[in-house]
């Protein structure tokens, strides 16, 4: 089901101010989702009609109450209160707090946690999927895959808890040895956006949890209920394990909220997934505190076709990346760029647009298709960098040359760089993120982790003596 965009986790308003999100009529308790027998399932999450959305160890939340709707017939689903500015404050402490007990286990002791989360999320995996499919309104294969990805991420990391830390270094003074350390950065922020309400947030919580940290999650509200279920799923693994609840808390809310965290010296690291225009408020807000922040944000993704592309993997291909999830996935393919002169069914597919075309270079959260034909090479990598963003890409070609300029300096310039697949539907096992405006950040897997860590160089004398690097004296 195709849903109107939202700006992914808030939307800006006049004066530069991030505002929350619109609102609907308020639903009468009787006319809830929830409260029809067909929607039972929903309570086995949890769920009732009015939820706390704040979760530091015990459920509260003493902001506005909203409604969360189903987008395939605007019906109103449940309602949950959100966060106060007072309610951030008291999670933000007991988060830093919970950090205190949470970085004293042992890598892989938190990764057997995670291990649990993942567990966890199994046994409900369906009904999950069922929620995302519901509050989001993807197709339910794609909502189940989703909770699916979480469940990877919680595997994947399970292993990396024994594999975090750095190298011992070679020392040029004898009696010294050389190591790199790293530790948890602390208290990290996820704000993840309304296309991907699990996933985005497991690549964050699961490797940052393994690392050491602790996590404060504000999802998108049109997706509360997804929020809240995930959180009552993972707070039961905490208390299980005889952990605070804190180390993975939960303030649901809008643009205060996310703006605090924004704002907050005591947030760590500040992983953001959203619009491009949003995005770039953040990363200021943060900088201006010299913070740390991971930024995931749009993209304008091109598949390229040579004249040598099998047409049975191109077909299939561009129907997944240009249409799948509605055209709102952020790795969408926009553009496809061919050598050969064809027939397109309008207004899904668009013709005739000159390559730098300003729309073509604005990314739609639709399923709208714009194609180009290309003379060589050279043009057509010029052409597929050539827009601000910079995250996913894929040609489809036999010729082994062309992959590997393709692959090379003078090839794509995406954080994902792709040949004879679709733009969308990456693994979990390898860094997610882009480059330029998509904001240079990695999730997910590969060396992603040393994002939610600081690195510290240590050298340590074990001898009786004190030479100088470089072979410096002072005498």
């Amino acid at each position: 089901m195709w849903r109107v965009p939202r700006q992914l986790c808030v939307r800006v308003a006049s004066g530069g101010k991030l505002s929350g999100p619109r609102h609907r009529p308020a639903a009468f308790m009787s006319t809830l989702l929830i409260n029809q027998a067909q929607y039972a399932w929903l309570k086995e999450l949890g769920l009732r009609e009015e939820n706390e959305g704040v979760y530091n160890g015990s459920w509260g939340g003493r902001g506005e109450v909203i409604t969360t709707y189903c987008p395939a017939n605007n019906e109103p689903i449940a309602r949950v209160r959100q966060a106060s500015v007072a309610d951030y404050e008291e999670t933000v402490k007991k988060a830093r707090e919970a950090w205190k007990v949470w970085a004293e286990v042992p890598a892989p002791k938190r990764g057997e946690v995670v291990r649990q989360i993942g567990d966890a999320l199994r046994e409900k995996i369906q009904i999950l999927g069922n929620l995302v499919s519901l509050e989001m309104g993807k197709i339910l294969v794609e909502g189940v895959g989703e909770v699916q990805e979480y469940v990877d991420v919680c595997d994947y990391a399970v292993g990396l808890s024994r594999m975090i830390g750095g190298p011992i270094l070679p020392s040029e003074r004898p009696g010294h040895a050389l190591i790199e350390q790293w530790n948890p950065v602390g208290l990290v922020g996820i704000i993840t956006a309304f296309n991907f309400p699990v996933a985005v947030y497991g690549w964050n919580n699961a490797i940052a949890m393994i690392c050491g940290n602790v996590c404060l999650w504000k999802g998108a509200p049109t997706t509360s209920l997804i929020s809240v279920a995930v959180t009552k799923i993972i707070a039961k693994v905490l208390e299980d394990n005889k952990l605070p609840g804190a180390i993975c808390s939960l303030t649901c809310g809008g643009a205060d909220i996310g703006t605090a965290m924004a704002k907050d010296e005591r947030v760590n690291l500040l992983s953001f997934t959203g619009s491009t225009q949003v995005g770039r408020q953040v990363a200021l807000m943060v900088q201006e505190r010299f913070g740390r922040s991971l930024l995931e944000l749009g993209g304008n993704n091109a598949i390229i076709a040579f004249e040598d592309a099998d047409l049975s993997l191109v077909v299939p291909s561009v129907l997944f990346a240009a249409v799948g999830t509605a055209g709102q996935r952020c790795t969408t393919a926009r553009r496809l760029v061919m050598d050969r002169p064809g027939n397109y069914v309008e207004p899904t597919v668009v013709t005739g647009l000159a390559h730098n075309a300003s729309i073509a270079h604005t990314e739609t959260f639709a399923p709208i298709l714009y194609v180009f034909k290309f003379k060589n090479e050279e043009e057509v990598f010029a052409w597929n960098n050539e827009v601000k963003q910079g995250l996913s890409s894929s040609i489809f070609t036999k010729d082994l040359g062309r992959i590997f300029r393709w692959l090379g300096p003078k090839g794509s310039d995406c954080g994902i760089v792709n040949v004879n697949i679709p733009t969308s539907g990456a693994e979990i096992g390898g860094a997610f993120g882009g480059e330029k405006h998509t904001g240079g950040g990695r999730e997910s897997g590969s060396d992603a982790w040393k994002q939610y860590m600081r690195r510290s160089t240590c050298t340590i004398n074990y001898s009786k003596d004190l030479p100088l690097a470089q072979g410096i004296k002072f005498q």
